[in-house]
């Protein structure tokens, strides 16, 4: 009887460790109310998030109008230089995982839209205990809907929401299985 209580209790310990850094984890949408555009200040709109590895960034824009194209480096960054490019999503609705510490840079791949400013550099710190601020501000930090969580925002943290319950109760389900197996 010892063991299975003490192989439960690990299982149980496991389960609750994996679910909670997946619940920690936040959806940056990128721009804020704005997305992914070119009237959208991406410097004044990463100021004021934290990214943390774990998080998502989620570029939401017109497919075919834009594009994402993440940029080997500081250098590329700064020139534009698209030709350098490490990755490249067209969707309209791209997600990317932060998955590792460190500064990463992204910009539109359509024709000039990168020199006139539609290009993002994040810097990803390690995880913590605590959740990362989502994206929910617009571009401009002192509008009036700079607080307002975006419609996309409260959604991404609903599906969060829902997909940590059906976590739980599958992990709960499957912990009740091997309990009464053992």
């Amino acid at each position: 009887m010892g063991h299975k209580n003490t192989f439960f209790l690990v299982l149980v310990v496991v389960f609750v460790a994996l679910i909670t850094d997946e619940a920690q984890a936040a959806q940056h949408v990128v721009g804020g109310n704005q997305g992914w555009d070119e009237s959208t200040d991406f410097n004044s709109w990463a100021s004021g998030q934290t990214f943390k590895v774990g998080d998502q960034l989620v570029f939401k824009y017109t497919s075919g109008l834009h594009s994402v194209v993440e940029l080997a480096g500081e250098s590329a960054y700064k020139s534009c230089d698209l030709t350098t490019s490490l990755d490249s999503k067209n969707s309209g609705n791209d997600v990317v995982k932060l998955d590792k510490p460190g500064t990463r840079y992204f910009a539109c791949g359509t024709m000039g839209h990168c020199s006139q400013g539609m290009k993002l550099k994040i810097t990803t710190g390690a995880a913590t205990s605590s959740p990362s601020s989502p994206s929910s501000s617009s571009s401009s930090p002192s509008s009036p809907s700079s607080t307002t969580s975006s419609p996309t925002s409260t959604s991404a943290a609903s599906a969060n929401n829902y997909q940590f319950a059906t976590l739980i109760m599958v992990a709960s389900l499957l912990a009740t299985l091997l309990f009464h197996m053992f």
